[in-house]
Formats: C-alpha cells, sequence, structure tokens
C-alpha cells in the first residue's frame, strides 16, 4: 500500500481544514492550532502550508464573499479534496498500527 508522506505541521493543518468543514481560512486555521494545539504560528506560515497542500492536491480552495470587516476583501476558503481525506486516513492507519507495536512495559516505565 502507498503511503502519504505529510509533514507533522501539514497533517495538523490539513486535520484543522477538515475540522473547520468549509470555513477554513488562515486566520481561523491558525486561531484553531492555538487553541487546540497550543502552538502560536503565524498567519504566513499556515498561508504557505495551505498554498502547498493544494499544490499537492489534498484542499481546494475558492474565493468567499467580500465583507466589511475585511475591508471588502474576499477571503480564500479551503476544503479537503478526497485525495486529502484518504491522506489523513492513511495517516491514522499508521500511527494506529506504530502503537499497537509499542510494547506495554514501555508505556509503564516512561510513564504514558
Amino acid at each position: 500500500m502507498r503511503r502519504t508522506y505529510l509533514g507533522e505541521f501539514e497533517e495538523i493543518v490539513l486535520l484543522m481544514v477538515a475540522i473547520l468543514d468549509g470555513q477554513a481560512y488562515g486566520v481561523t486555521v491558525s486561531q484553531e492550532i492555538e487553541q487546540h494545539v497550543g502552538r502560536l504560528v503565524t498567519f504566513g506560515t499556515v498561508h504557505n502550508t495551505l498554498i502547498r497542500l493544494e499544490e499537492k492536491g489534498f484542499v481546494t480552495s475558492e474565493l468567499g464573499g467580500a465583507t466589511t470587516e475585511r475591508g471588502g476583501r474576499r477571503k480564500r476558503l479551503f476544503r479537503v479534496t478526497a485525495l486529502g481525506g484518504r491522506a489523513l486516513q492513511d495517516i491514522q492507519q499508521l500511527r494506529n498500527e506504530l502503537w499497537q507495536l509499542v510494547p506495554p512495559h514501555t508505556m509503564k516505565l516512561s510513564g504514558l
């Protein structure tokens, strides 16, 4: 089976896009990462990652409506593609398989 390889931050961003379900754009993704992961990230870092994920075919984007709070500018909203959804499933399966291989005594020794 062919595995999908994403960096840790790419995986987190892709998960946040899936969680936000059509309402994901740079600012919301940054805020959700900070809230749920406890990691401060800049808008630029998230934006670059979203563009990279779009180039890889894991997300797609479209411009939303213009808003007054954004000075009439439109938001670029991101959604997970079928390929992106499969990538997330592959990653989850791989992580679950690896966790099953960790000997139980290792978890006790490490305090996990």
